[in-house]
C-alpha cells in the first residue's frame, strides 16, 4: 500500500518569534510546519523543485502568509502564487496586523481562503488550517484524477479513439462499424480496449469520466 506524504502547513513570516509560536501550535494539533522568513524564500523554494514546482504540491497543503514583509510582499506573493494555478492545492490564510485588514479582505475576494487578525485565537486559526488542508487534499486528488485520465487516453490508439467517441455519443457497434467501414467484431475489440485502457466498465462510465474532466 502507498504511504501518501502527510499534511504541510507552510509558513512565511518575516518574525522569528512568530514562527517558532506557530510552529508550537501546530504541532500541538499534530500538524507539520515549515517556515520561510521571506517570500521571497518560500518562491525560492518552489523554484528548486523539479518542474518548479508543477505537481506540486503532491500532499494536503497550505501556507499562513504575513501580508506585511521586508522585500516581496505576501500580497505580492500571493498573486504570483495564483499565476502558477496555486490557488485551490495551496490555500492561503493571511496573517494581517489591524491596518492590514482591508488589504486581506481584498485578498480573500481575489482567492484567498481566509485572513486572521494578529492576535488572533489559536484554536479559530487552527480550525481553518485544518479547514483549508481539506479543500487543499480535494484539489490535488482532482489534479491527480485529470492527469491520470489524460495519460489513459494517450494510450488510445487513433482508432480506438474514434470508436471511443462514437461509444459515448450511444452509438450500437452495427452503427460505428457502418461509420468506420469495419466490422462489427473489429469494433467489439476496439471498444473493449478502449474500456480497459480507460479503466471503466461501460459506456456510462466512460461518459461519466470524460465529462467530468
Amino acid at each position: 500500500m502507498n504511504r501518501h506524504p502527510l499534511p504541510m502547513v507552510y509558513l512565511a513570516d518575516d518574525e522569528e518569534v512568530v514562527r517558532d509560536a506557530l510552529a508550537w501550535l501546530l504541532r500541538s494539533r499534530r500538524l507539520l510546519s515549515e517556515g520561510f522568513a521571506s517570500a521571497e524564500d518560500f518562491e525560492a523554494m518552489l523554484d528548486a523543485r523539479p518542474g518548479r514546482g508543477a505537481d506540486w504540491p503532491d500532499a494536503p497543503a497550505c501556507l499562513l502568509l504575513d501580508v506585511r514583509m521586508p522585500g516581496m510582499s505576501g500580497l505580492a506573493l500571493f498573486e504570483r502564487l495564483q499565476e502558477r494555478g496555486l490557488g485551490d492545492s495551496l490555500p492561503v490564510i493571511f496573517l494581517t496586523g489591524h491596518g492590514d485588514v482591508p488589504t486581506a479582505v481584498s485578498a480573500v475576494k481575489r482567492g484567498a481562503f481566509d485572513f486572521v487578525e494578529k492576535p488572533f485565537s489559536d484554536n479559530a486559526l487552527v480550525d481553518r488550517v485544518e479547514q483549508a488542508l481539506q479543500i487543499s487534499e480535494r484539489a490535488i486528488e482532482a489534479r491527480q484524477q485529470l492527469g491520470q485520465r489524460a495519460q489513459r487516453m494517450a494510450e488510445l490508439t487513433d482508432r480506438e479513439r474514434e470508436v471511443m467517441n462514437l461509444v459515448i455519443q450511444g452509438l450500437a457497434n452495427k452503427l460505428i462499424a457502418d461509420q468506420l467501414n469495419i466490422s462489427v467484431r473489429t469494433v467489439e475489440v476496439h471498444r473493449a480496449r478502449v474500456f480497459e485502457k480507460m479503466n471503466v466498465k461501460s459506456a456510462v462510465e466512460l461518459s461519466n469520466l470524460l465529462r467530468d474532466g
